[in-house]
């Protein structure tokens, strides 16, 4: 015996539903359109565009003219990749980084192979503090510490970074503020620091907005080198901490937005 279904009868998916079925329909497909998925949300196509530019400002999906592309994975080194390379850098930048927490303070920490060295240092000095994260590696590492609380943001998991990036996770950023963030990005120029993974950078806005004091963790290699997504300006960093000085030319711009640059010697 057959049923017919009326699909006008059927409820409409709630805007949190709808986003996840669409980026569900690009790992099927790696173009979606507007009026396709209007009709099939029956809602209208400037509830889809919303929805649509919501996902791309979380870094999760690419716009495109009348519809969305499924990202594409390009060539920017993974997690393990980046976490093996100048780590003597790195950790100097994190020794650093640590001694600027403030027992008791609250946190937000990003995913990063040199915000991951900070997370270390602050475990083996048994700093007291709040910290959340959408890192797996950092939570572990601060969870060797009795004196870290660590709060894991929700989210859409990200394999080759062991980190969680998306809506669900800027959303649970954006119920909390605390007494500083410490981040690292993919580069920073006069511009501002820019990330390479566009839903990295949806994150660093996110507790960039939520924090009294901001720090960017960053390499030196790094500077005058500008990435695919804008993070922010350098007004919105109190300090950046890395292991050798900028250039002239950039030094200049930082001391005009009033950042500070510390050394890590």
């Amino acid at each position: 015996m057959s049923i017919d279904v009326d699909i006008e009868t059927r409820p409409k998916l709630r805007k949190h539903e709808r986003r996840k079925h669409i980026l569900l329909e690009l790992r099927l497909r790696p173009h979606v359109r507007i009026s396709e998925l209007a009709d099939r949300f029956r809602v209208s196509s400037e509830t889809v565009r919303r929805d649509l530019e919501k996902l791309s400002a979380d870094g999760l999906l690419d716009r495109a003219h009348g519809g969305a592309l499924a990202l594409v994975s390009g060539k920017y080194p993974t997690f393990d990749e980046r976490a093996t390379a100048r780590v003597e850098e790195r950790e100097r930048i994190g020794r650093v980084a640590a001694h600027l927490v403030q027992p008791g303070e609250t946190l937000m920490i990003d995913s990063g192979s040199t915000t991951l060295q900070l997370a270390r240092f602050l475990a083996f000095d048994g700093t007291a503090c709040t910290v959340i994260t959408n890192s797996f590696p950092v939570a572990m590492a601060l969870g060797q510490s009795e004196a870290a609380n660590v709060i894991i943001c929700p989210g859409d998991y990200l394999p080759s970074e062991s980190a969680v990036i998306g809506t669900d996770a800027v959303e649970f950023l954006a119920r909390h503020s605390v007494d500083r963030c410490l981040i690292g990005a993919s580069g920073i120029a006069e511009a501002g620091p820019s990330e390479a993974v566009r839903g990295f950078a949806a994150i660093k806005r996110a507790m960039l907005r939520q924090s009294a004091i901001a720090h960017l963790l960053i390499d030196g290699q790094k500077f005058g080198r500008k990435s695919l997504a804008q993070v922010g300006n350098l007004s919105d960093v109190s300090s950046v901490v890395s292991d050798q000085a900028p250039a002239e030319e950039l030094a200049a711009s930082l001391k005009r937005a009033n950042v500070e640059v510390l050394v890590a010697r």
